[in-house]
């Protein structure tokens, strides 16, 4: 019993793919570069999806045609060529780095760099607030809470 449940949560955890059988290739070899290429190919349905994955009639039909092309005799490059000219950048899940695109790569890092160093800035900063307090004589001491409780006003306790 414990084994046959085991089983059934292993191929419940396994990713659903959305290929139907009447659309996979006879050839095992090619089957398998028709598999490798759509999972390169976002769904433009789904969008986080590839199109191995996706069920939105769109992702069949670009599943069908990387598989027409692949009888066509295409190979990997030129199938991806054939659907990244006629689908733009964008159907594939990893863009490729090019002028286009150059911003979408670099946005992330840049964010994190600017984000390091205005954290750096910050801390260096109160870094040196706090130890320009703390070099105050007990002579500065007193002045400054006589003048904080001056600024406070004659009722305020503190």
């Amino acid at each position: 019993m414990q084994r046959s449940s085991a089983l059934a949560f292993a191929l419940l955890a396994a990713p659903a793919l959305a290929v139907n059988p009447g659309e996979q290739l006879p050839d095992p070899a090619q089957e398998a570069r028709a598999r490798e290429i759509s999972a390169e190919l976002r769904c433009m349905v789904c969008q986080n999806q590839s199109i191995d994955d996706s069920d939105a009639p769109l992702a069949k039909d670009l599943r069908l045609l990387v598989r027409e092309r692949i009888r066509a005799g295409d190979d990997d490059r030129q199938v991806l060529a054939f659907l990244t000219e006629r689908y733009g950048e964008f159907v594939l899940l990893r863009p490729r780095l090019r002028g286009e695109t150059l911003l979408l790569w670099g946005f992330a890092p840049t964010i994190l760099v600017l984000g390091l160093a205005g954290y750096a800035v910050w801390a260096f900063r109160a870094r040196r607030r706090t130890a320009a307090a703390q070099g105050l004589t007990e002579e500065e001491r007193v002045r400054v809470e006589a003048l904080l409780a001056r600024e406070a006003g004659p009722g305020a306790k503190g």
